[in-house]
């Protein structure tokens, strides 16, 4: 059996600053207060115009994100191929409105769909559908209200940046993953992927739909998606996640008083998700799909149901993943065990990639056992190598 105690392993690509670097930054993201107060105080320097670049650069920005292009991403993605990981380059911009700003977003996105044709480290690329159409068309569209003519322009336009998207990713032959947005937009991007499925699928999974495991009707969603690809005659390209607006989805279900999308405990949502990966691996002529999670339990047992259904761990079908900069105990050691791998690395100019940042220090205080876990491997891999140096 896999171990995910192997500190050696889990941080081979990190240097005695990036560990003391990612135990200070885990310190601080287990203080709620202190992430709240960050995030007070981020906000008002943005507001204020102050110049918080060079701080952000050096500390949380550096340890969870690869850099500010792509050009700049590239001493990460070596490391990571050297230890046998994959990297996804996500340009992370999001709730973008102006069609300049959506435009610009639809250029990064082709342009990481475009480096993965030449570089065999690179096997995917993503996009949130936030940052190519406007949230206020996406809410709309979800709800199933009319456009004026305006509106309607401005949607055409969207579909089209998301065609050449995905065009791209089939001419380049790079897969590309479409993120999970929040409930008041998911039903419309769902429609929107399916139809970019059913045009590009045919002979690989090409086009990849997330599904959000903590709201309760994904896993019956997940399965409604297998019927209509094969009715269709589409390959279903999946992503499994937990989900990431938890607190958002609950407090906006309460102020508007509808039932709330999530399950009440992690433990019906961790169900559903080794519910998905059972369903995924007994279709697996079918699904191509990618389990992205840290949670341990769900890792080793997605390799047990790989071994008892006799698939290979190199099968170009199925991929596990974790955003660069968390569990890499699970990433390498899989990787060292031969899976495939593939880590998230987020990049953008830092001012655009600051409410992704946000969200990693929300989520990481929010999930304490997530926490402690980061920090107890990286003390565990601290005095390691002060015995081996002793």
């Amino acid at each position: 059996m896999i171990s995910f105690d192997d500190t050696e392993v889990a941080f081979s690509d990190k240097t005695n600053a990036e560990l003391n670097r990612g135990y200070l930054l885990f310190k601080l993201v287990g203080n709620p207060l202190l992430v709240s107060l960050g995030k007070v105080g981020l906000q008002m320097a943005l507001a204020l115009r102050l110049p918080i670049n060079q701080i952000v650069r050096k500390t949380v920005f550096a340890h969870f994100c690869g850099g500010e292009s792509i050009a700049q991403c590239e001493t990460t993605i070596d490391n990571l191929h050297k230890a046998g990981v994959y990297s996804l380059l996500d340009y992370s911009s999001e709730g973008k409105e102006s069609m300049q700003e959506l435009d610009v977003s639809a250029r990064e996105i082709i342009a990481a769909n475009t480096t993965g044709t030449r570089d065999i480290r690179i096997p995917f690329s993503v996009f949130k559908p936030t940052a190519i159409f406007p949230n206020k068309l996406l809410a709309k569209k979800n709800a199933g209200r009319e456009f004026n003519e305006d509106e309607l322009r401005a949607w055409k336009l969207s579909k089209q940046r998301m065609a050449l998207i995905c065009l791209s990713a089939k001419e380049n032959n790079v897969p590309i993953l479409i993120d999970a947005e929040e409930t008041w937009f998911q039903s419309a991007i769902d429609q929107l992927v399916e139809e970019q499925m059913e045009l590009h699928n045919k002979k690989k999974a090409i086009v990849f739909n997330t599904v959000q495991l903590y709201r309760k009707d994904r896993l019956d969603f997940l399965k409604k998606s297998h019927e209509k690809a094969n009715q269709k005659g589409y390959l279903l390209g999946i992503k499994l996640v937990r989900g990431a607006y938890m607190e958002k989805e609950r407090e906006r279900a309460q102020k508007q008083g509808y039932p709330s999308p999530i399950h009440t405990c992690k433990a019906d949502t961790d169900t559903d998700y080794d519910l998905a990966l059972q369903f995924c691996v007994k279709n697996h002529s079918s699904i191509h799909f990618i389990a992205g999670t840290h949670n341990e339990k769900s890792s080793l047992y997605l390799t047990e149901l790989m071994k008892t259904n006799g698939i290979t761990t190199s099968d170009p079908k199925i991929f596990f993943s974790q955003l660069y900069g968390m569990s890499d105990n699970i990433s390498f050691n899989l990787a060292a065990n031969s899976y495939n791998v593939v880590k998230y690395v987020p990049y953008g100019p830092i001012i655009e990639v600051l409410p992704y940042l946000i969200r990693r220090a929300e989520e990481n205080t929010s999930l304490a056992g997530q926490t402690s876990r980061e920090l107890s491997l990286i003390i565990k891999e601290r005095a390691r190598r002060r015995s081996v140096h002793a």
